[in-house]
This record gives C-alpha cells, sequence and structure tokens, in this order.
C-alpha cells in the first residue's frame, strides 16, 4: 500500500533529510587511505545523534551498525568492519536517518584516493542517472519511466544495471510501497500522485549485473567480482515537480 504524505509530514522528511545530507558530506570528506568502514559508522552515529535524530538502519532487520559500507564489488548493505581503507578503492556510504517519526534514505559512493578512469566513469555516470531518473519523478509520469532512464542512459555508456534490487517508497518505515527498479518500460508500473515519497537509487556495475550474497553474509556483491557504483536520493513528488529531500 502506498502511503501520501501531507506537505507538513514532507517539511519533516525535508529536515530529516538535510540531517542526513549534512552527515554524508562530513563521511566523505573522512574518506582516505587509511581509516576503517568502522570508523566511518561510528562517525555517522555520533553525528545524526548530536543533532538530535537516529540512525534509521540500526537495528533494521537485525542489522547492527548506522552505516552501510559496501566496497568495490559489493553494492549495498555492507558490514562496517576493521578493514582498512587502501589507495584505488571504491566505497558506497548508505545511510538512513529517523527524525520525528519519518525515514530519510540516501547513498553516495566516493573514491578512495586515486582511482582508475573507468572507475571514476563508473562514478560519475551513477551519479548522472539518478540525477536524470529524478527529473521523472513528476505527477503523471511512472515508475516505468523512472527505471527506463536510468537503464537507458546506463547501458549506452557500456555499463550494466543491477535487476535483483530496487529503490523503494519511504516514510513512517525505511521500505514502504511502491518499489522504484533501475529498469522497465516507459508507461509501466504505477502512476506518481502529489505526496507519494520514494528514494531513487541507481545501482551500477562495471560488468555483470547478476549478485551474489557478499563474504560478510549480509550485504550483496557482483557475481563476477566487478566494480559498483550506488547513488540514492529520497524525493517528493510535489506539484511543482520533484523535490529532494536529502541534499543540502
Amino acid at each position: 500500500m502506498i502511503t501520501i504524505k501531507t506537505q507538513e509530514e514532507i517539511q519533516i522528511i525535508k529536515e530529516g533529510g538535510r540531517i542526513l545530507a549534512t552527515t554524508l558530506k562530513e563521511l566523505a570528506k573522512m574518506v582516505k587511505p587509511g581509516i576503517t568502514t568502522l570508523e566511518l559508522d561510528r562517525a555517522a552515529e555520533a553525528l545524526i545523534l548530536s543533532i538530535g535524530a537516529k540512525p534509521a538502519f540500526k537495528g533494521y532487520a537485525g542489522f547492527p551498525f548506522s552505516l552501510c559500507a559496501s566496497l568495490n564489488e559489493n553494492i549495498v548493505h555492507g558490514y562496517p568492519s576493521k578493514y582498512v581503507l587502501k589507495e584505488g578503492d571504491i566505497l558506497k556510504l548508505d545511510l538512513g536517518v529517523l527524525y520525528k517519526g519519518f525515514n530519510t534514505d540516501s547513498a553516495i559512493t566516493v573514491a578512495v584516493g586515486n582511482v582508475s578512469y573507468e572507475a571514476k566513469r563508473l562514478i560519475n555516470v551513477t551519479k548522472k542517472s539518478l540525477r536524470l531518473a529524478v527529473k521523472k519523478a513528476k505527477i503523471g509520469n511512472t515508475i516505468g519511466d523512472i527505471g527506463n532512464t536510468v537503464q537507458r542512459f546506463v547501458e549506452d555508456q557500456g555499463f550494466g544495471v543491477i535487476r535483483d534490487l530496487c529503490g523503494h517508497g519511504i516514510g513512517k518505515t525505511v521500505h514502504e510501497d511502491p518499489k522504484i527498479p533501475n529498469f522497465g518500460k516507459r508507461g509501466a508500473g504505477e502512476k506518481l500522485v502529489e505526496g507519494m515519497v520514494i528514494c531513487i537509487e541507481p545501482m551500477v556495475t562495471m560488468g555483470d549485473y547478476n549478485l551474489r550474497k557478499s563474504d560478510d553474509g549480509y550485504g550483496y556483491a557482483t557475481r563476477d567480482n566487478s566494480l559498483t557504483a550506488h547513488f540514492e536520493h529520497t524525493i517528493a513528488i510535489t506539484e511543482k515537480g520533484p523535490r529532494i529531500l536529502t541534499e543540502l
């Protein structure tokens, strides 16, 4: 069931989204060779709590951390650990904030030091595919319009789109209806209406899109171990067009 949010609720989600965006910005500054993903998790939790919000992921479906930290071939839900980041790694930071009863969800991909040209291109293409998809989040368009936009752009650039994971609605729980795939047909799926709040999150691979369980047993990685990138925003569907709720 898709829940429609009031303007007041969307404003609360926007306030939580600002906290989330601030936290991700600070974490991105910390990403460098020599730091562990567990240190990033602890920093994220401390910052969120200091601002008066709560980490949305901690305890969700048994997840014991505040931050999902996924390295290289790992695409999502990676456990923070004592792994020390090294030059050339690609790190996905996926974070949620619970504020005044409502959740927000956002993700970025950060290069650790100098990375290869193709890795940079993978990151940039994924980031741009999110910008293009957000433009489709308008009243009267469909979920298929969003997924088709991501798929066409990413595949035209020679990369693959993950099929087994998708974006989602969000609100009083982290994952709500509807599902928002990153592939599909124009005009297919539910129509977007005012008051919907959704998470659009392109997940892109340099190789094949088939997945396996990560070595930590919780996250997901590419079966062929190809590099991946992931970006995400929480978006409100409004009469004035898409409103990004997780940016500064």
